[in-house]
């Protein structure tokens, strides 16, 4: 008798259980994909795919910063808005590493009226000349430019870096390499000249890039 009057607070247990499991997995689905930057805006996003990642991040970060949860590709991060500086956004992506350890993302919208090319999904990606050899790169900075399907913009990619551009991948995206370096302003100038020039580009941690072409030519 006392093992069938145990048995409905063991299903309630067990119950309890499960839907607490259930909101677990509806809670992590919840997350909202990152909202992009405004015209001019340097955009802050935080790897942090823990809860504990994230609280740490914000207790470390003044209450006049707006933090958010959000995805960014396939990455769990925290969008921290909005700089109207480079050199602002590169010194809390610095505060960030050195005190709570994380890495940053440094991405940004140009100001040029109209400049971000529409989606083309029918169009190919650029025509290489250098054969398929896919690696991950180094420690160090890579800066992408989110070409849109439109291989026309590597020449101008090339013209506003002074050099050649590589593709690359990215969060399982492919993006034109516009410059991979170990040297902090380097990147950073590049970034700063891309959106000069109307293009959509991001400084990322290149660890996290696999490299599939080298060079690219049209």
């Amino acid at each position: 008798m006392h093992r069938f009057q145990t048995l409905p607070s063991v299903l309630g247990l067990a119950i309890a259980g499960l839907i607490g499991g259930m909101s677990s997995v509806f809670a992590q689905q919840a997350i909202p994909l990152c909202q992009p930057p405004n015209a001019g805006e340097y955009l802050l996003l935080v790897v942090s795919p823990t809860a504990n990642n994230q609280k740490q991040l914000r207790s470390a970060l003044p209450p006049e910063l707006k933090t958010i949860t959000c995805k960014y590709l396939n990455e769990t991060v925290t969008r921290v808005g909005g700089f109207n500086r480079i050199d602002d956004a590169n010194r809390w992506a610095r505060y960030v590493s050195n005190i709570v350890g994380l890495s940053a993302i440094i991405t940004t919208r140009p100001t040029v009226p109209d400049a971000q090319p529409q989606a083309q999904p029918q169009l190919q990606p650029p025509q290489q000349t250098v054969s398929y050899n896919p690696q991950a790169l180094g420690e160090g900075y890579a800066v992408l430019v989110d070409y849109y399907n439109r291989p026309e913009l590597v020449k101008s990619v090339q013209q506003a870096v002074g050099g050649n551009v590589g593709f690359v991948s990215y969060g399982q995206r492919p993006y034109l390499l516009a410059v991979y370096t170990t040297n902090q302003s380097e990147a950073y100038n590049t970034l700063q000249k891309l959106n000069n020039g109307g293009f959509v580009a991001s400084i990322v941690d290149s660890r996290k890039v696999i490299l599939l072409r080298s060079t690219v030519r049209l």
